[in-house]
């Protein structure tokens, strides 16, 4: 399964911090974020993940998180 987020996320370092903290939630799963791209993506690729965890991590750590519309 593939999910893709739009987030509020702005600085390398956060996201990275944040891809972090997901993969320790939901390991095995590939995890990135395109900063360059204008809604700060973040996406998700794996078997064992869920999108509403995805967006309660995120939402906890003070950043907007939605999945993207097709």
């Amino acid at each position: 399964m593939v999910e893709v987020f739009k987030t509020n996320v702005q600085r390398r370092g956060v996201a990275n911090a944040l891809v972090a903290l997901l993969h320790s939630n939901f390991p095995g799963s590939r995890i990135n974020f395109d900063l360059e791209d204008r809604d700060k993506v973040l996406r998700v690729e794996g078997d064992n993940f869920h999108p509403e965890k995805v967006m309660m991590l995120v939402n906890e750590n003070g950043f907007q998180c939605h999945i993207m519309e097709d």
